[in-house]
């Protein structure tokens, strides 16, 4: 597509990729309630200062473009975007037809040029990495989607698409061309006809709007449709809601507004899972509710209800100096659990390493582990929740068992617990009737598939475990019968 035959003027174009040392701004989505948490991560692997967003969920830092693999690299964060620009204060207009005429003079005046560079970039690094085919997004109530369905070839190699974008990026200095309306129709059809005969095909996108707020004389799908019209009337590209090429993200939080390009198509929380359960935990949570509970060197980690193996594989890819022991009174779900880990070791084997996993996966009764007392460091694990597995009513007769049980196998005075359960009542009532085996530490609020659900960090005291609530007692007081 040559611009300067459709207008008849001369132009330039010097849109090139991004350099090595270049800075840009990284937007992320995170686990709600982890956002610190994978700040931590990003400061700790990438050098980076990480902001959290006023809008729970996100997280954004700035890094230059040679760092771009290793953010696909960290292991907090779901999605990823470049940030095109950012508004802390955007001033919306009172009107929907004043606010669509906003969108419309943003679109063309947005910086696009090295978020489209860094998008340019994404795409040789996913196909070096040789990434996964990509599947149909899941459709949100907070979202807005602009696009026509399409049954065109979607073109695949980034190159060219990158050669196709760079001759639509010149009408970002070429707003003041104006011609009559049936001259317009004639251009257009000189233009695909143009196109038929080079063989380029436009790039297809699609516009998605995640919005807060109730001071918004609009919806999320009035947004993300009047900004998607102006964005492909702006890049003449072509609307589709699910081959898109190109997705532009139109984030609002009250009167912060930011604009990006997404890098990721597919959630990173699905790299380690291949055979999924009923209620698999994501990997993100799974890694922050594992930093919580900073695991030394030499730990013995135990997943009481492994489920299908969330939290010990993601456990032993991070930190292989540690043992994790899981497992689950189900059949299937231990087998689950062995075909993920098959699968991970196949990818190791496949990357060169010859070393195996530091963990066991064992079927057992949860309320009689078959460990000696006092051999754990760390339980870690994902508490049946009442609903899709178990029932509330179940719940207040396991949540104590469970409890005693942990309590008995870890450690006194060192040990740890973090436990995820949104059956919150339960749990605070099974954890006051330890008679002080467990002292809650802290509690960080999560939102688990839209359920709101806790995590509880708890430290095991130094109260001897006894069978019977009468022989709990502190080591310094027992008497000698009692002993």
């Amino acid at each position: 597509l040559n611009f300067a035959e459709q207008t008849g003027k001369t132009c330039t174009l010097a849109v090139s990729g991004p350099e090595l040392d270049q800075a840009v701004t990284i937007g992320a989505t995170v686990p709600t309630g982890f956002e610190h948490t994978a700040a931590e991560e990003v400061q700790e692997k990438l050098e980076a200062t990480a902001r959290v967003s006023k809008n729970r969920g996100r997280i954004y830092f700035d890094i230059t473009t040679d760092k771009l693999l290793k953010v696909h690299q960290l292991k907090s964060l779901d999605n990823l975007f470049v940030v095109v620009k950012e508004y802390d204060d955007y001033q919306f207009k009172t009107t929907k037809e004043e606010v669509q005429m906003d969108w419309e003079e943003l679109a063309a005046k947005l910086p696009w040029t090295n978020a489209l560079a860094v998008w340019k970039l994404n795409n040789s690094i996913k196909k070096k990495k040789g990434c996964r085919k990509r599947t149909n997004p899941t459709k949100s109530d907070q979202c807005g989607n602009v696009g026509t369905k399409s049954t065109d070839t979607v073109p695949s190699d980034p190159e060219e698409l990158w050669e196709d974008l760079e001759a639509l990026e010149v009408k970002r200095n070429q707003r003041d061309v104006s011609s009559q309306p049936e001259n317009d129709s004639e251009e257009e059809k000189h233009s695909e006809i143009q196109n038929q005969e080079s063989g380029v095909t436009p790039l297809k996108f699609r516009v998605t709007c995640n919005r807060a707020g109730d001071k918004h004389c609009f919806t999320s799908n009035d947004a993300a449709r009047d900004f998607g019209g102006a964005v492909q009337e702006f890049f003449q590209w072509k609307a589709d809601m699910t081959k898109f090429d190109v997705e532009v993200l139109l984030n609002i939080h009250n009167n912060e507004v930011v604009v990006g390009i997404a890098l990721t198509v597919e959630s990173l929380h699905r790299r380690n899972i291949t055979h999924f359960g009923p209620t698999t935990l994501r990997s993100t949570l799974a890694y922050g509710m594992l930093r919580l509970c900073k695991p030394q060197v030499s730990d013995v980690i135990v997943d009481p209800m492994c489920g299908t193996g969330a939290i010990p594989l993601e456990g032993v890819m991070e930190w292989q100096n540690s043992f994790f022991l899981a497992g689950d009174n189900n059949g299937t779900a231990v087998s689950r659990s062995v075909n993920n880990i098959k699968h991970i070791l196949k990818r190791t084997h496949d990357g060169g390493s010859s070393s195996g996993l530091p963990l066991d996966i064992v079927q057992w009764d949860l309320c009689n582990l078959p460990m000696r007392s006092s051999s754990v460091d760390i339980i870690i694990t994902d508490m049946p929740f009442g609903k899709r597995m178990g029932s509330k009513k179940k719940n207040w007769e396991l949540y104590p068992l469970c409890l005693r049980e942990m309590a008995r196998v870890c450690k006194p005075g060192t040990g740890k617990a973090v436990l995820l359960t949104q059956d919150k009542k339960c749990f605070l009532k099974a954890l006051s009737q330890m008679e002080g085996l467990w002292r809650k530490l802290h509690t960080v609020w999560v939102n688990v598939g839209g359920l709101h659900a806790g995590v509880f960090v708890l430290k095991r005291t130094a109260v001897v475990f006894g069978p019977t609530s009468v022989d709990v007692m502190e080591p310094h007081t027992a008497t000698g019968s009692q002993k």
